[in-house]
């Protein structure tokens, strides 16, 4: 496939999940829009190699298309990350371009695209012969970063197109709710699986996760019980994840779950099968019973809540 540029949207030099995962697979050749453009190369640096911004505030992706079609215009394939930022930026870009749009795509290779389908349960490949826009699924490349200075920022600013666009006005940007925000882009998760023993665990999993400032998710099996939504399903049939931090309660590891992952820096499983696939995979691995470990975690926060709460009397 022809080169490819990253087109990365960030928020207060924060970048979205995913991110530097497109600029790796763009061979470091990025160009990041948004707020905060100076901290945000710095967690590239040792991945960009050719790294130019424009600062502009705010999230307006009919107006950012516009003025970044010219900019965008003679690059082949333009690879966004499919963040939830990033999936409102890629259809405009591709309208404004006048080109296909390959969604969610868990490999790139040269002349082919393979993108997931009919959530996650079908696995399609493209043929590519052309310029196209990309959205390339988090965690499903990783990032290996080499030593190294981040690349030089060379800034631009796009001109301006006197088109008629409709963008939402942002009144205020609130914090995420770790309850309902997508697992996509959780720094932590708990996750649960076939080794909790009802509907009532979870709800207790999820009172776990919010003390813990974590979202929680689940296995499919868990999903198709009902016991928790289908939108917290974890793996390559439901939301393919990459936390910090992932706590598996329960879970044995098939692979379409572990496929959905990630690299989170950190997993913490708790399970009685001490050789099963996710305590291999784990950097702490508990041999215990998962239902009576939760049941204890919670006890111990709630106290440790409590004592913080009368400190402060």
């Amino acid at each position: 496939m022809s080169a490819i540029l990253a087109l990365v949207p960030i928020r207060a030099g924060v970048l979205p999940s995913g991110g530097a995962e497109v600029v790796a697979e763009a061979q470091g050749r990025a160009l990041l829009v948004g707020e905060g453009a100076t901290e945000a190369a710095e967690a590239l640096a040792g991945i960009a190699t050719h790294l130019r911004a424009w600062e502009t505030p705010g999230f307006a992706p009919g107006e950012w298309a516009n003025r970044l079609a010219p900019v965008l215009r003679d690059e082949a394939v333009v690879l966004l990350p499919a963040s939830p930022d990033g999936r409102d930026l890629a259809p405009r870009i591709a309208a404004v371009l006048e080109r296909p749009l390959l969604a969610g795509a868990m490999e790139i290779r040269p002349g082919s695209v393979s993108t997931i389908r009919y959530g996650g349960r079908v696995l399609s490949e493209h043929l590519v012969n052309g310029s196209v826009v990309v959205t390339l699924q988090p965690g499903v490349r990783g990032v290996e970063h080499a030593h190294g200075l981040a690349a030089a920022l060379e800034f631009i600013t796009p001109p301006v197109v006197d088109a008629a666009v409709s963008d939402a006005i942002l009144e205020e940007l609130l914090p995420p709710d770790v309850s309902t925000m997508d697992l996509s882009e959780a720094p932590r998760i708990l996750g649960g699986g076939a080794g909790l023993d009802s509907a009532e665990r979870f709800e207790q999993l999820a009172q776990v996760a919010a003390l813990l400032q974590a979202s929680a998710g689940a296995t499919r099996v868990i999903t198709d019980r009902g016991w928790i939504a289908h939108t917290r399903q974890i793996g390559t049939t439901g939301v393919v994840v990459d936390p910090r931090l992932y706590i598996a309660f329960g879970i044995s590891g098939a692979v379409q779950h572990t496929a959905g992952l990630g690299q989170p820096d950190h997993i913490i499983s708790i399970n009685m099968d001490e050789h099963c696939p996710m305590m291999d995979l784990a950097d702490l691995a508990l041999v215990a019973d998962a239902n009576e470990t939760l049941q204890a975690l919670q006890q111990r926060l709630l106290a440790l809540q409590d004592s913080q709460r009368t400190a402060q009397v």
